[in-house]
C-alpha cells in the first residue's frame, strides 16, 4: 500500500484509515473478531487507525487498545471527544478546558498507551471559543499525551477561525480535518478540501460508502434498514425524494463498476482517495468479509473518463440528500433560521 502525508507534519500514513465505529454494542460486540480484523488490516499495510471515546460508550477504544498490545508503535491512532459520556452531567461533553482534561486520560486509559498520535475535536461548539478548545490541547500537546490535534465536521469559516486563532495566539494548530465525503455527499469539495488544501492540513474523510448506500445493500428492488443504531433513521427513509433519487444514482453507478471491472464498493472508495485533497478514506468493517471487501481500493487509480462518468451522475460539491450533510453548525435548521 504506498502511504502519503499527512498535511505537512511530516507523517506517512496509509490512504485507508481503519474506523473502528463498528467495534463494539454499536456492531460487533465479539472482542476477539474485531481483533482479528484490526490485525488483518495492519498486516495488509495499514497503519492508521481511528476511533472516537463516544462509540460504543468507550467500548470501541478498549477494543483498539487491546488489539494494539505488541504493536502500537507501528500505528497512527487517532480518537476523538466531545459527544456526550453522560446524559445526566452536562459537563462530561463539548470542548471545554475542564472536560478535554479528563476525557484524554479516560481514552488513554481506555487504549491502553501513553499517548494519542491524532486528538480530533468531533463537532464544533457554537458555545465554547475555540481558543479554550486550542489552549488545552496545547497543554496536552506540550504535555507529551498528545502528537498532533485535528478537528472534524467542522465548516469552511470554522477551520479558518481555528487557524487564525493558532497563530494569533501562538497555540497548536489543527493539522487535520476529518469531514465526510462520498459519491453522494460532494458538498465540501465546494469549500473543506480547497480550505483545508490552502492550509496545508490533511484530511480523512469518512463514510465513503455513505452510511451503506454505496455498498450495494441499497438497491432498488432490495433497500433495507440501517445494520447499526448510530446511524439516523431518517437518512433512509425510502419514501423521501432524495433517497429515490439515490437509488437511481446507485444503479448507474453499479453499471459504471461493473463496466471497469470494479465492485460497486471499489468504486466508491477509490473515488474518495482519488480527490488530491483528500489523504486518507476511513473504512469501519463490522466483519472481516466487510474489510477484505474494502481493502483492494486502496491501491486502485480511477482514470479521467470514470470520473466524469461518476460526475455526470452526481455533478461536483452536491449532496443529493441534504440531510447528509453532518457538517459545520447548520445554520440553517429551522432553529437557527431568522423566520
Amino acid at each position: 500500500m504506498e502511504y502519503r502525508p499527512l498535511g505537512r507534519t511530516g507523517v506517512q500514513v496509509s490512504p485507508l484509515c481503519l474506523g473502528s465505529m463498528m467495534f463494539g454494542p454499536w456492531g460487533n460486540n465479539d472482542h476477539a473478531d474485531a481483533t482479528r480484523i484490526i490485525h488483518r488490516a495492519l498486516d495488509a499495510g495499514i497503519n492508521f487507525v481511528d476511533t472516537a471515546d463516544v462509540y460504543s460508550g468507550g467500548v470501541s477504544e478498549e477494543i483498539v487498545g487491546e488489539a494494539l498490545a505488541g504493536r502500537r508503535d507501528d500505528v497512527f491512532l487517532a480518537t476523538k471527544f466531545f459527544m456526550p459520556m453522560n446524559e445526566d452531567d452536562p459537563n462530561q461533553c463539548g470542548g471545554s478546558r475542564r472536560w478535554i482534561m479528563r476525557a484524554v486520560e479516560d481514552s488513554l486509559r481506555r487504549l491502553d498507551t501513553d499517548y494519542i498520535d491524532l486528538y480530533q475535536v468531533h463537532r464544533p461548539s457554537p458555545d465554547t471559543d475555540v481558543e479554550e478548545t486550542l489552549g488545552a490541547l496545547t497543554d496536552l500537546v506540550r504535555q507529551g499525551k498528545v502528537r498532533y490535534i485535528g478537528s472534524s465536521s467542522y465548516s469552511g469559516s470554522q477551520i479558518v477561525e481555528a487557524q487564525w486563532a493558532s497563530r494569533e495566539r501562538n497555540l497548536e494548530r489543527f493539522v487535520t480535518e476529518q469531514p465526510p465525503y462520498s459519491i453522494l455527499v460532494r458538498g465540501i469539495e465546494e469549500d473543506i478540501l480547497p480550505t483545508v488544501q490552502r492550509h496545508g492540513m490533511g484530511t480523512l474523510t469518512y463514510s465513503p460508502l455513505s452510511g451503506g448506500w454505496l455498498s450495494g445493500r441499497w438497491r432498488k428492488d432490495s433497500a433495507s434498514a440501517p445494520t447499526s443504531s448510530a446511524r439516523p433513521n431518517a437518512r433512509f427513509d425510502m419514501t423521501s425524494p432524495a433517497n429515490q433519487r439515490k437509488l437511481d444514482i446507485v444503479e448507474g453507478l453499479a453499471r459504471l463498476a461493473e463496466q471497469t471491472g470494479l465492485t460497486l464498493i471499489e468504486l466508491a472508495i477509490a473515488f474518495a482517495i482519488n480527490h488530491p485533497g483528500v489523504t486518507a478514506a476511513i473504512v469501519g468493517p463490522r466483519t472481516m468479509d466487510q474489510l477484505e471487501s474494502y481493502l483492494p481500493a486502496g491501491d486502485i487509480k480511477l482514470s479521467t473518463d470514470v470520473l466524469d462518468s461518476i460526475d455526470q451522475l452526481v455533478a461536483p460539491g452536491v449532496t443529493v440528500n441534504p440531510d447528509d450533510n453532518s457538517y459545520g453548525t447548520h445554520e440553517l435548521t429551522p432553529v437557527a433560521r431568522r423566520r
